[in-house]
């Protein structure tokens, strides 16, 4: 199976065959156990970041906390952008990626956590627990077989990803015009539906992570496609998890 693709007729399967292998004799092999380690290290940066922006709400120092949590933001857009450009960064990049997203997800969560503190108590521990519980069941979906990564699988995901990533785009730039698509924020049905749906095709992204690991490791990728895997994998899970902490507000406000 392909690990990559393209309709360039210049960028062929045996080139890039040939110099991951002389990647490969320079610096090593990818490995899938490699992959974990550094996902490892990259949750430990998220962590780290998070639990610093909660403290900082919690001592009151909301200024600051904001700030550090627009810089997770932006900082941590550019990083993605740039890794997703250049695979041979991550080794660099991907940490600090998993610290500037720790740091955006600490201090939404801080908030979140205090708006819905008499409604919603448990409202973030139960999103952590169920993003981290998603996850391993994707992963002995995978792990077994029971889901497939096919190229039909994987068109239709990527398209579906796509899709939401323009419709959320486009809410976007319309609200930046004075348009409010009031669904897409409040507790309706229609609303709550919609991020159950994204929440679903973000859990299956994982799938396609995990198949990229397996495959990379399989074909010899270069050593830094490790990082870039783990890397891959965090993307997928923050979306997850900040998809799973929309609709628990949803829900928490339906009540």
């Amino acid at each position: 199976m392909a690990l990559f693709k393209s309709g360039n007729p210049t960028l062929t399967q045996k080139m890039f065959d040939r110099s991951m292998r002389l990647e490969a004799d320079m610096q090593g092999t990818m490995s899938v156990r490699g992959t974990i380690n550094k996902f490892g290290f990259l949750l430990l940066m998220v962590i780290a970041g998070a639990a610093y922006n909660w403290h900082l709400f919690q001592e009151g120092q909301n200024n600051m906390m904001t700030t550090l949590m627009m810089v997770g933001i932006f900082g941590g857009l550019i990083s993605a952008i740039a890794i997703s450009f250049k695979p041979n960064w991550a080794s660099y990049l991907a940490p600090l990626y998993g610290l500037l997203e720790g740091l955006f997800i600490g201090g939404i969560s801080a908030v979140l956590n205090q708006a819905f503190a008499k409604s919603y108590p448990g409202l973030i521990m139960q999103a952590v627990g169920l993003t981290f519980g998603v996850a391993i069941s994707m992963f002995l979906l995978y792990n077994f077989r029971v889901i497939k990564a096919t190229e039909k699988f994987k068109s239709v995901i990527i398209a579906s990803t796509m899709g939401i990533a323009l419709f959320y785009g486009l809410t976007l730039l319309l609200n930046l015009f004075g348009v409010n698509i009031s669904f897409m924020y409040d507790s309706s049905l229609l609303s709550i539906g919609i991020s159950v749906f994204v929440v679903a095709i973000a859990a299956l992204n994982l799938i396609l992570d995990f198949d990229l690991i397996e495959q990379g490791a399989e074909r010899g990728a270069p050593k830094f496609m490790e990082w870039y895997g783990a890397f891959a994998l965090m993307v997928t899970l923050v979306w997850l998890y900040m998809e799973i902490l929309r609709l628990l507000s949803k829900l928490a406000n339906n009540k």
